[in-house]
């Protein structure tokens, strides 16, 4: 791989300002690794990622080859670099543990290309937190650590995972052959991060026990150039949470084990009643939530808006429509013969008035819940969930009605908001299919209805997914579509488009002796008007209750509905 240029990202031996050493190897479970390349440290902003840097530990510090992206901040870096005008890096690292002023080990997250490497040595920013009443928390396990070691730029230089010292180790180790056990290390490197912090801690108790009983031989196996290590690295067991450590030979034990299930953390589970790891499962990440607020499991909404947004609105909520009925033979115009008397035309007007009704949805949370819930905006997420509710009911009172039995105190009035499926014949027409035997049947009983629909413009038709299903299954005797789209089967039943209405399944009613399964709704909704008067729209409301600390959410509106054409509806139904 090409790189665009390489500096150390941090040098061993060197005192910081604050009084802490930066020891050999305290990185250097991060040779190899690659890690965000970025700009000032900033972390709130992906713009201000400019690349990534592949990381080489060394003798005197960790090393660092870094490589720039494409976007508009990543080139202008490579620019700024290559002119000289920046020239030093930076590391942000967590996870640090030192022995005195001696720092042992940590976790390197990401380099990034600095304005000034400050003094030329090193510098250690700790991390800090600034509270409400302007005091602030120091945590010394986190850290931006600066050195004054220059970039090196690269020209048209490739490095080399083969190479010598230089050789960057960007890869893990390979797998073992299918035919070869995996060593601990090989499988040591196949873990997580937390996994290997499950390690750390085991090891650290060990090394603990090996301390306390003098076992020459483990002290030995982590001494670092001839001198023992005095403090233990890792988290002691009282850090951790208590609970009894692993011996010298449980680990032992474990990484045994380890080596034939090929799996550390497996091993570490199978072991962990064994040797006494209660709650063993406190070690390892909690879930994290992969959306920011919680799904609504619902009904498919996309026909609500087609129904909210076609109806006819007005500003008025008393709704009344005047016809004449010019259908009467009376109605017709005459012929006249000389000498006889020319009669009146004939024929009766006839209104119909709707009035408005209340329709609303109600909600309360108590205000202890919503200081605790921080993840999101609760209001703003119920005030969607009441929103979206309401226009559902709103177009299911429109098509169908609410469904809600006669008697019950929630239903909406069907006299104030008139559902098309049961209005009067003479405005919905009703098509009272029967004798039939297959799909194909009832196709051909809609399109020869339509001559009775006298609605304005071309009509849409809501129906079920499993019909509109069965009617695009159908086959003609070579057994090919007979409608390859939907678009195929809209022009077939001369309709604008077809809409799938989950609220109009297994709907039927009874009529006399027979009942009538609903197939379908054949409407322009531009001949449907629903009212409201000004103040009676759709509006949400708010209050506090001090006695019992709960605010209620209130959403509601005050309208009618009802189609005002004669006949501009024709409701499918077929005969069970």
């Amino acid at each position: 791989m090409k790189f665009d240029f390489s500096g150390y990202a941090t040098k061993n031996d060197l005192q910081c300002s604050d009084g802490r050493i930066i020891r050999k190897d305290a990185f250097k479970h991060n040779d190899g690794a690659t890690v965000p390349l970025v700009w000032q440290h900033s972390h709130d902003d992906p713009t201000n990622v400019l690349g990534h840097a592949v990381l080489e530990n060394r003798a005197d510090g960790v090393y660092a080859y870094c490589k720039v992206n494409k976007s508009q901040a990543g080139s202008h870096a490579r620019e700024l670099v290559q002119h000289g005008d920046i020239s030093a890096l930076s590391i942000y690292a967590n996870n640090l543990k030192q022995n005195g002023g001696d720092v042992l080990h940590g976790a390197i997250r990401e380099v990034s290309l600095v304005l000034t490497g400050a003094n030329p040595g090193a510098l250690i920013d700790n991390v800090s937190f600034q509270h409400s009443d302007g005091s602030f928390d120091e945590i010394p396990e986190e850290a931006i650590i600066y050195t004054g070691e220059e970039i090196t730029m690269f020209k048209e230089t490739e490095v080399v995972h083969a190479a010598a010292p230089a050789a960057v180790k960007a890869a893990p180790p390979a797998a073992p052959a299918a035919n070869e056990d995996p060593t601990v290390q090989e499988v040591f490197d196949s873990l997580s991060e937390e996994q290997k912090n499950v390690v750390y801690y085991m090891i650290g108790a060990a090394l603990d026990e090996a301390t306390t009983n003098n076992d020459a031989a483990l002290q030995q196996a982590y001494t670092d150039g001839g001198e023992e290590m005095k403090h233990n690295i890792f988290e002691s067991k009282d850090d951790i949470g208590g609970g009894e450590a692993l011996s010298h030979d449980a680990v032992k034990s474990i990484f045994s084990d380890a080596q034939k299930r090929g799996s550390l953390k497996d091993a570490v589970l199978a072991h962990a009643v064994t040797y006494g790891i209660e709650h063993i499962d406190y070690l390892f990440p909690d879930a994290q939530s992969v959306v920011n607020s919680p799904d609504f499991l619902k009904r498919d909404m996309a026909w609500v808006t087609s129904v909210m947004d076609g109806t006819k609105h007005t500003p008025f909520s008393r709704i009344k429509s005047i016809y004449a009925d010019i259908s009467l033979e009376d109605a017709r115009a005459k012929g006249y013969v000389k000498g006889n008397v020319k009669k009146e035309e004939f024929f009766a007007l006839a209104k119909r008035t709707t009035y408005p009704t209340t329709i609303y949805k109600k909600q309360k949370l108590d205000r202890d819940d919503m200081l605790d819930i921080t993840d999101l905006d609760v209001v703003a997420w119920l005030k969607a969930e009441m929103r979206m509710m309401l226009d559902e009911e709103l177009a299911r009172a429109v098509l169908v009605g609410d469904g809600r039995d006669i008697a019950s105190l929630d239903k909406i009035d069907e006299q104030c908001i008139r559902p098309i499926y049961t209005d009067n014949d003479l405005y919905a027409h009703h098509v009272k299919v029967t004798a039939v035997s297959d799909t194909q049947d009832l196709i051909d009983e809609i399109i020869k209805s339509r001559e009775n629909y006298k609605g304005s413009g071309i009509p849409a038709y809501y129906t079920t997914t499993g019909l509109l299903t069965d009617m695009l299954l159908l086959k003609d005797s070579l057994g090919r579509r007979i409608h390859n789209t939907v678009a195929d089967l809209e022009a077939t039943l001369r309709v604008s488009r077809i809409v799938e209405v989950p609220a109009m399944a297994g709907l039927e009613r009874v009529v006399g002796a027979e009942t009538l399964a609903l197939k379908g709704i054949m409407v322009s909704l531009g001949d449907y008007a629903m009212g409201a008067d000004k103040g009676g729209q759709i509006g949400m409301f708010d209050d506090f209750d001090i006695d019992y600390n709960q605010y209620k959410y209130l959403i509601e509106t005050r309208c009618s509905g009802a189609l005002i054409h004669p006949k501009s509806a024709l409701v499918i139904e077929q005969v069970k």
